[in-house]
C-alpha cells in the first residue's frame, strides 16, 4: 500500500542552512506529514562545510532554485504542501502558481514582481549585497551585526548572535538583484502567477517587525492576489522579525501554519491519494 502521509517540503531563504528547519520537520512529522528540507542546489550538508565552500552557490538565481525544488517535487509520489521562508517563500509561491503543490505557506516572503513597496529598513537590510554590483556573481555572508539588523532586530542580541553562529551560511547575491529589478524586467524570475484561479490555497505570513521583508511588502503581495478566486490569506504576527522561523517563538508560527493547512482540509495523514 502506498504511504498515506502528505509530503511537506520546507524551502529556506538566503543566509540560512536547510538544517535550520529541523524543529519544524520534527513537528510536521508528529502531525503525520512526511517532511523534507532539501538545501539549495550546491548547498553543503552542514553549516561548517557550506561556510568553507561558498563558491558552490555563487551565481545561483531564483530560476535555478525554483527548478531545483520543482525536481524534488516531481520525485514525490503525490503533490506536497510547501512551507517557505524569505526567498523560499517566493519560490513556494512560484511552485504553487505552477500547479506543483497542494498548498503553500510563504513566511516573510521576498518581494515578487509587482510589489512596489520599498521601505527604508528593507534597503538597509539588503545593502550588504546590493551595495556592490559584483555581488550578483558572488556568494555573500552576513556579519553578526548585519544579521542582527536584518533577522534578529526583534530579539535580544545574545539570541541573535547565537542564531547567526548556528545557522548562517554564504548565499548567492543574484536573487536579491533579481527581486530588486523585478518591476523593470519584462520576464523577471520573481514573477508569480498571482491570477491563477486553479492553484491550491496560499497563506502569507508576515512578521510586523521584519526589516528584511517588512510587513508592507507582504501586504502588497497579498493584494496582488486579489484577482484570483483561489484561497489566499494573510496572517500578521506583531513584534516578530525575519528570524521568526528559527528563534524562540517559532512554535507559534509553526502551529498556526499547520492548523491553517488543516482548515483547508489538508492533514499529514491523507488516504485520498492511496
Amino acid at each position: 500500500m502506498s504511504d498515506s502521509r502528505t509530503p511537506a517540503v520546507f524551502i529556506h531563504g538566503m543566509w540560512l542552512h536547510a538544517s535550520s528547519w529541523q524543529p519544524w520537520l520534527d513537528l510536521a512529522a508528529e502531525h503525520g506529514y512526511t517532511p523534507l528540507a532539501p538545501g539549495w542546489p550546491g548547498e553543503a550538508a552542514t553549516v561548517a562545510e557550506a561556510r568553507r565552500h561558498p563558491d558552490e552557490v555563487a551565481g545561483l538565481g531564483i530560476d535555478d532554485v525554483t527548478a531545483h525544488y520543482a525536481g524534488v517535487i516531481r520525485s514525490l509520489d503525490r503533490p506536497p504542501v510547501l512551507i517557505g521562508h524569505s526567498f523560499g517563500g517566493l519560490v513556494a509561491q512560484k511552485l504553487l502558481g505552477a500547479g506543483l503543490a497542494r498548498a503553500a505557506v510563504a513566511i516573510d516572503p521576498a518581494q515578487i514582481k509587482g510589489v512596489k513597496a520599498l521601505p527604508p529598513a528593507q534597503l538597509r537590510a539588503g545593502f550588504p549585497v546590493l551595495g556592490n554590483p559584483a555581488n550578483r556573481r558572488r556568494a555573500v555572508s552576513l556579519t553578526a551585526a548585519q544579521f542582527a539588523y536584518g533577522f534578529g532586530n526583534a530579539l535580544a542580541r545574545e539570541e541573535s548572535d547565537d542564531l547567526h553562529a548556528r545557522f548562517t551560511i554564504p548565499s548567492p547575491g543574484r536573487p536579491l538583484f533579481e527581486a530588486a529589478l523585478a518591476n523593470f524586467t519584462r520576464t523577471s524570475p520573481a514573477a508569480v502567477a498571482t491570477g491563477n484561479t486553479e492553484r491550491g490555497p496560499l497563506l502569507l505570513i508576515s512578521g510586523q517587525a521584519d526589516h528584511t521583508v517588512p510587513d508592507a511588502v507582504t501586504r502588497s503581495a497579498y493584494k496582488l492576489y486579489g484577482n484570483s478566486t483561489a484561497v489566499t490569506e494573510l496572517k500578521q504576527f506583531p513584534d516578530r522579525g525575519h528570524s521568526l522561523v528559527i528563534d524562540h517563538g517559532w512554535p507559534v508560527v509553526a502551529d498556526y501554519a499547520l492548523q491553517w493547512l488543516a482548515r483547508q482540509g489538508i492533514k499529514g495523514q491523507d488516504t485520498s491519494y492511496v
